[in-house]
């Protein structure tokens, strides 16, 4: 049975974002709100709960996973990122974007792109997302809460309980969100490829 915490989306108590990260590291499946509707989440490199993850999900290994980072610094542990990539970057964060990049050595093998060795990071423009990696003090290895036969990521943590409350640890409810999927950008070669329109203004990436 999942513990079920009801967080301000604006000021999120401290308390419970130390809870959820004693939560994580013990290798928990956490579910949490982003600027892109609810994410899974679990710690980096933790293979066990990212099998759980896949269960949840029903994809394969191969599926991308996305490196959620809390800033620019964290980001570029993790990414290989070129100076005209950077400014792109940094100029869109936070917010609803998914980078693709060039994996460093610090990401796990199984999250990089097999052919090009990339892995999508991001950002996320939302308190308690910011809030919980800023606790945890590290990434977290993430996807969105996409549910077998649905399009868009779950919205409303009441029917997540329902569905999900015996296959994940955590459910944090910073209220009901809308589902849009961020704009993906392939940043891993000179020229900027916007891989997939969504939230995020594709734009400044022309």
């Amino acid at each position: 049975m999942s513990q079920f915490f009801y967080v301000h989306p604006e000021t999120p108590q401290s308390r419970l974002m130390k809870q959820a990260v004693h939560i994580i590291k013990q290798g928990g499946v956490v579910i949490y709100p982003t600027d892109s509707g609810y994410a899974l989440g679990c710690q980096l490199g933790d293979k066990i709960a990212l099998e759980r993850i896949l269960q949840i999900r029903h994809i394969s290994g191969e599926h991308h996973f996305t490196i959620m980072c809390r800033d620019l610094s964290e980001l570029s542990i993790y990414a290989k990122v070129e100076n005209t990539a950077f400014r792109l970057i940094k100029n869109n964060t936070p917010g609803a974007y998914t980078f693709i990049l060039r994996g460093t050595k610090e990401v796990p093998r199984r999250l990089l792109n097999e052919k090009k060795k990339t892995v999508g990071l991001r950002i996320p423009d939302h308190k308690i997302a910011l809030a919980l990696l800023a606790e945890l003090g590290e990434p977290l290895m993430s996807s969105s809460l996409i549910l077998p036969g649905r399009e868009f990521a779950e919205s409303d943590p009441e029917e997540m309980r329902d569905q999900l409350e015996r296959q994940v640890d955590l459910i944090l409810h910073g209220g009901v969100l809308a589902g849009n999927p961020t704009t993906v950008i392939d940043l891993s070669d000179d020229n900027p490829v916007v891989v997939r329109e969504g939230a995020g203004a594709v734009q400044p990436f022309l």
